[in-house]
């Protein structure tokens, strides 16, 4: 079932739409119902420029990511752990 609906679009996104429907010679409600699809199944999902932009970020991080052994990481995440289970840095409080 169709449900009839009103959009308001600017005059740009008028032209747009006409081209596109003329182009690919299908009605405009059907490219309209088919962006509706592309958007929705898009939302979520990175568009190439984030996904390149986070790869960038990716590139910048990684080289700065310090190298040690893995023992001394697994000493350090030790102590870690034990302070927090002992109650961190906090000391006592003076009256």
């Amino acid at each position: 079932m169709a449900t009839k609906v009103t959009f308001t679009l600017d005059d740009e996104t008028i032209e747009r739409l006409r081209q596109a429907a003329e182009r690919i010679q299908k009605p405009k409600s059907q490219v309209v119902r088919e962006a509706i699809r592309d958007f929705a199944d898009r939302l979520g999902k990175l568009s190439e420029r984030e996904r390149v932009e986070m790869l960038k970020v990716f590139d910048q991080v990684i080289p700065a990511i310090p190298k040690r052994p893995l023992a001394q990481v697994q000493s350090e995440l030790k102590r870690i752990r034990e302070s927090r289970r002992s109650g961190g840095r906090r000391t006592a409080t003076k009256p």
